[in-house]
């Protein structure tokens, strides 16, 4: 109990109080997105059980990443390197199992698991330590090379094995986040702007695939094939059909009639404007600038470069996803399959989040005293 009661006082209560908020607020959408018996015969309330368990197993990953000293295995991050290219690989294995047009997720006989969410982890974890090794020649060519390769060797795997680009893209926006806070000098971003956007045509050619190109296509032309343009548009018309207070919670007309699909996943901020309106959707975004902003209070607290780089991709990967999700919901990005962070449906997403938030609750409780900064 005496140890329970210090773990309490020492840990981030701020991110487990605004994680809690988020799951709170999200299983209320799930439920009402998924309260359709047409479309889901298991019914609502076994997807809030299960929305729910994964949010105990999460609160779970969260005490136990937060008590694991990361810096002590940092000198091992070349052989996590490989764990995580073998475990995409996995894909290959009869594991792997196609979900939403892509071969992204294991399954594991109980549940299914996409291996790129816990990739993420990984990766932000080798990275940091990869950054934190190489620190005194980071300015320099040899340096932003070697971290470059990095980044798109996991790139690269995470394509071949999955075709998720959407994911590949999560990688390479948290990496530049860190090589930001690590101080990279801005001319290299921008000389790897311009070479990412020389390098589009190519990607458009010979990396994406057909149905890629049209999800970025009816963006501009919905014509151009209206079954992809109707999700996107049909998630903007459930936006602006809340205005400013909502339809009310459960009674949606195109949330309950499941005109928007993948409701209660990656458009569950979709279901937030049309029930509770504009009111409700600035809820969902003042918790998670709450929660992102905490984390990088985080990172600018951390006690050495390491720790500070492990909060800071945390913090990029939660903003980014945060990002790309609502813009996808407004019609403004194309579709990319990701969920809104602690508010969509989804166990693998909600523990790695919690996990996430864990190792970023670590390094708080392992920061300097305010008198040694």
């Amino acid at each position: 109990m005496k140890g329970i009661v210090q773990y309490i006082k020492n840990t981030d209560l701020y991110l487990v109080t605004l994680a809690l908020l988020c799951s709170a607020y999200g299983m209320v959408l799930v439920y009402s997105a998924t309260l359709n018996p047409v479309s889901w015969q298991d019914g609502s309330t076994r997807n809030l059980v299960i929305q729910a368990a994964a949010v105990v197993i999460g609160l779970g990953a969260f005490v136990v990443m937060s008590l694991i000293d990361l810096e002590t295995m940092s000198g091992w991050w070349k052989i996590f390197v490989l764990v995580n290219i073998g475990l995409q690989c996995l894909l290959f294995t009869p594991l792997g199992v196609e979900a939403g047009g892509q071969r992204a997720w294991l399954n594991l006989g109980i549940t299914n698991m996409q291996p790129g969410e816990l990739g993420k982890l990984l990766f932000i974890f080798t990275f940091a330590a990869h950054i934190s090794e190489i620190r005194d020649h980071i300015k320099e060519w040899q340096g932003i090379l070697v971290l470059g390769l990095h980044t798109l060797l996991m790139m690269g795997v995470i394509v071949l094995t999955s075709g998720d680009t959407g994911m590949a893209i999560q990688y390479l926006m948290i990496a530049v986040i860190m090589l930001f806070a690590a101080g990279l000098p801005l001319r290299w971003l921008a000389a790897g702007g311009i070479l990412g956007a020389a390098s589009v045509p190519v990607l458009w050619n010979f990396v994406l695939q057909y149905y890629q190109k049209v999800r970025i296509l009816v963006l501009f032309d919905p014509s151009i094939d209206v079954d992809v343009s109707r999700q996107t548009t049909y998630g903007k018309i459930a936006i602006g059909g809340g205005q400013m207070s909502g339809q009310g919670l459960t009674n949606g007309a195109m949330t309950q009639q499941q005109l928007v699909p993948e409701n209660h996943t990656d458009y569950i901020f979709s279901v937030a404007g049309e029930e509770l309106g504009f009111i409700g959707c600035m809820v969902i975004i003042l918790l998670l600038v709450l929660l992102i902003a905490r984390l990088f209070y985080v990172s600018f607290r951390a006690s050495t470069m390491f720790s500070a780089m492990l909060a800071v991709g945390i913090a990029g990967m939660f903003l980014f996803q945060t990002f790309m999700n609502i813009f996808m919901c407004v019609g403004l990005l194309p579709i990319m399959g990701l969920t809104l962070p602690l508010f969509s449906y989804g166990g693998t997403s909600v523990i790695t989040m919690y996990a996430a938030l864990g190792i970023a609750a670590g390094v708080r409780m392992r920061e300097k005293p305010s008198w040694l900064q």
